[in-house]
């Protein structure tokens, strides 16, 4: 068994062992076996079953990018995972921008408007984004409503465009993901996702509520037909 792996930059990867998995009947493990060189420099040959240490689990994880450093997480975080981020914020005002193309460009663009409370999902350099009827934290089952912005179809995926994307994945990049979101241009509708229930529609909405000191009119919020369970679990 001669095995060479490239990977990269031109790094050169050698075998060094494997791990197999054995199987009888309803029963399951796994086995660490080292690679071992052939007699006279031949190829190598796994040799005799070792059993797996956490140690060599949580240096595997790691090598593969599974594997989650200790955090402090804030009190809006609602789940962590190594492949997913999702949390919270509270209702607020924002500035939001309009691309100049479209019907908002020249006179909504660069103003201020509240915000309904909203929750936010990273995975895989993909984001999310959903609104809450509710200033609350929300539970399980609390039921999702339509994020009220352009540049997001009914799934509540959000088309990145030129949005700058935080190159971490940790809790610390949240911050960057609602200031990409915010600060990009909103330009289109994406998908036929119906944004609010405003008479009028989602611009008039807007131009109801630049420079409001009021909070965002949730009941003009439209129901997204999944709970926060399903929005996390949803790939």
């Amino acid at each position: 068994m001669d095995v060479n792996v490239s990977i990269g930059g031109g790094q050169k990867m050698a075998l060094t062992g494997a791990v197999l998995i054995y199987r009888g009947g309803t029963d399951a493990f796994a086995a660490w076996h080292p690679a071992k060189p052939g007699p006279g420099g031949g190829a190598a040959y796994l040799g005799e079953a070792e059993s797996l240490t956490t140690e060599f689990l949580r240096t595997l994880a790691a090598g593969l990018g599974t594997y989650i450093p200790p955090e402090i997480l804030p009190a809006n975080v609602l789940v962590r995972t190594s492949e997913l981020l999702v949390w919270w914020t509270p209702a607020q005002y924002r500035t939001l921008f309009f691309g100049e193309q479209s019907d908002a460009g020249k006179d909504l663009s660069g103003k201020r408007y509240p915000v309904p409370p909203l929750v936010f999902k990273v995975s895989g350099g993909t984001l999310w984004v959903r609104a809450l009827e509710k200033n609350e934290r929300p539970t399980a089952i609390t039921t999702l409503k339509t994020a009220p912005f352009w540049n997001g179809n009914d799934a509540g995926q959000i088309c990145i465009g030129t949005m700058r994307v935080p190159e971490s994945s940790g809790v610390e990049a949240m911050e960057g993901w609602e200031r990409g979101f915010f600060q990009s241009e909103f330009t289109h509708g994406y998908g036929g996702a119906r944004l609010t229930s405003f008479p009028g529609g989602f611009l008039d909405l807007c131009r109801h509520l630049v420079g409001s000191r009021k909070p965002f009119p949730v009941e003009y919020l439209t129901d997204a037909r999944e709970s926060l369970r399903q929005f996390v679990e949803r790939r």
